[in-house]
């Protein structure tokens, strides 16, 4: 991996290397780069398991205290609303308050109220029950997006030739707490109660604050008077905006249909139900890096990513149920397979967007520092929590009203549609580009050279 700012083929200043001396750009990552990956992977690994602990036990729980199932949805979907307009804020004031001071706070008060969360079962059922859940889960997506924010925005300066690769690598850590989560909170839960599961996972995430205190590098930058509104309006990134909506709606889609589904459909026990999520996660997550690898090595493979990544994931919610008009029997084979593709799929369509958000916004005069880096990472966590607000709302009601085969087919037109738009977009860009070339200039580097004795 290359290192950061070091160009390769830099020669010495001299110029009289030759092509074995020249310096290379080191493979090794420096102690600044391995303390960021460092604290990176901690909190996505702890809030990932943190977020996640609650599906197995917390709505049985709810509606003990007397909680009706709309609330508990409700109190599930604020989550994303709360980390849509904190991504917004704290991605535009990002270098006011500080990267390593958001990220640490965000951390110390994501670990504070996962604790608290394990005793609000001493609260007075009714309404006090349901505001303090409520408040709870606002300050958990706020202090998440503090920490999700600053880290992509940290991870983007120590790595800016590669991206893609850190954050796919990042993406193992996301997968592997939201995995997790549940049959650890559930086991907790079952052997030793509700309140042990939320102080456990809360303390891991609290030790990981004097760790990350320590040894996440500091970036100082100036404000800058770039606005979201500038960055959005940009085509490339309003289509990639779209794209990043369909997947996490995708997602959340799949979290409150998906389980009723394959319990009403094949009759598996209650226990086996997350083993056929795990295909869809442990695929995403092992795919990740190499795409992200890809993408940073071969930019020109981001596009071809963007678009079959998408027409694929629609393909993949077509066949989910199937979709009735194709007359192919609902098999337990099959849904596992396809969720396994879709994993694949939707990484080949999530890891680019950001580089390819973040490349557009230079393109385009945004500089190059800290500043921008923290748009970036806001308008991206805003735009996934839209998505993962609208999915499991809309899901839940299309589940409902015609079932899950047809529900699943109507999510897929999402990523179908931004795949074509996607496609269509850089058509046109390549053609533009094409007609914009000057005629009779060679275009390549031999041509150029050939000429240069009759030139002299």
């Amino acid at each position: 991996m290359e290192a950061p700012g070091d160009p390769a083929g830099r020669r010495a200043p001299g110029g009289d290397d030759s092509p074995e001396t020249a310096a290379v750009p080191p493979r090794w990552l420096s102690r600044e780069q391995v303390c960021t990956l460092i604290s990176a992977a901690s909190m996505n690994l702890g809030c990932s398991m943190s977020y996640s602990i609650l599906g197995p036990f917390f709505p049985k729980e709810a509606e003990k205290k007397g909680t009706s199932n709309t609330v508990i949805g409700m109190i599930f979907g604020c989550y994303a609303l709360c980390d849509l307009l904190a991504s917004l804020v704290f991605g535009k004031y990002l270098v006011r308050i500080g990267a390593k001071f958001m990220f640490v706070a965000g951390t110390f008060v994501s670990g504070g109220v996962t604790i608290l969360f394990g005793v609000l079962d001493q609260v007075p059922d009714g309404p006090t029950f349901i505001a303090m859940c409520f408040l709870v889960r606002m300050v958990d997506a706020i202090s998440f997006s503090a920490a999700i924010t600053a880290s992509s925005s940290i991870l983007a300066k120590a790595f800016p030739n590669n991206v893609a690769t850190v954050m796919g690598s990042l993406e193992i850590f996301s997968g592997l707490g939201l995995v997790l989560g549940p049959p650890l909170g559930g086991f907790l839960y079952q052997t030793f109660g509700y309140e042990v599961p939320f102080i456990f996972l809360g303390c891991i995430v609290l030790l990981f604050v004097p760790l990350n205190m320590y040894i996440l590098p500091n970036y100082d930058a100036t404000p800058s008077e770039q606005s979201f509104w500038k960055l959005i309006t940009l085509p490339k990134v309003a289509l990639i905006a779209f794209v990043i909506n369909s997947l996490s709606a995708g997602f959340g889609f799949l979290d409150p249909t998906l389980s009723l589904f394959v319990l009403e459909k094949f009759n598996l026990p209650a226990g086996y139900v997350g083993l056929v999520f795990l295909g869809l996660a442990l695929c995403y997550a092992i795919s990740s890096p190499l795409l992200g690898l890809l993408s940073d090595k071969m930019p020109y493979l981001r596009k071809w990513f963007l678009v079959f990544g998408n027409l694929i994931t629609a393909a993949c919610y077509m066949f989910l149920g199937p979709v009735p008009i194709l007359h192919i029997k609902s098999q337990l084979w099959l849904l596992v397979l396809v969720l396994v593709i879709n994993g694949i799929s939707a990484g080949m369509s999530i890891i680019p967007t950001f580089p390819e958000i973040l490349s557009c916004a230079h393109e385009n005069g945004f500089e190059e520092g800290l500043s921008t880096l923290g748009l970036v990472s806001g308008l991206f966590g805003a735009l996934w929590s839209v998505g993962a607000f609208l999915g499991p709302t809309l899901g839940g009601f299309m589940y409902e009203k015609i079932g899950f085969e047809w529900a699943a087919a109507i999510q897929g037109l999402w990523p179908l549609i931004s795949g074509l738009s996607m496609g269509l977009y850089y058509l046109l860009e390549h053609s533009r580009r094409k007609r914009s070339l000057p005629h009779g200039i060679p275009s390549t580097e031999e041509e150029r050279t050939t000429l240069l004795p009759n030139e002299i």
